[in-house]
């Protein structure tokens, strides 16, 4: 009996942790991603500046449920496109909520003071399907 009441807790852990999470699958019923294409992409000092400016602001945005800045992985298929620089994935509770990111000081001041650093950059805005 008392090693049956020594594995069950161990038993229920492993098994919750099998169990599909409905909320992993909603971290936000929006989807904000951006790709950014530096000028000088080698440039280690370019490089340090557009981190820093970026981290700081989605650091501080009050509006961002989740967060994500990545640069191209090391992977190499026909479907895949690594030709940019950094990418950045955000997620908020809904539209209204990443309207007013748009709008946050600290978003306009990372535009101001990276803009300058990048060529392009593409945005795909995206509402969750899943319910």
């Amino acid at each position: 009996m008392k090693k049956l009441l020594l594995i069950l807790p161990i038993l229920l852990i492993m098994s919750s942790s099998t169990i599909p999470n409905e909320t992993k699958n909603q971290q936000g019923n929006f989807a904000h991603v951006v790709y950014f294409w530096l000028k000088n992409p080698d440039n280690q000092t370019d490089r340090l500046a557009f981190e820093e400016s970026l981290t700081k602001f989605i650091t501080n945005s009050i509006y961002i449920q989740t967060k994500f800045i990545g640069k191209p992985a090391a992977t190499n298929r026909d479907v895949i496109d690594n030709s940019y620089t950094y990418s950045l994935m955000l997620t908020f509770e809904n539209k209204s909520q990443q309207d007013k990111y748009q709008e946050e000081e600290g978003h306009k001041k990372f535009i101001e003071e990276s803009s300058g650093l990048w060529s392009k950059v593409l945005v795909y805005d995206s509402e969750n399907i899943l319910k």
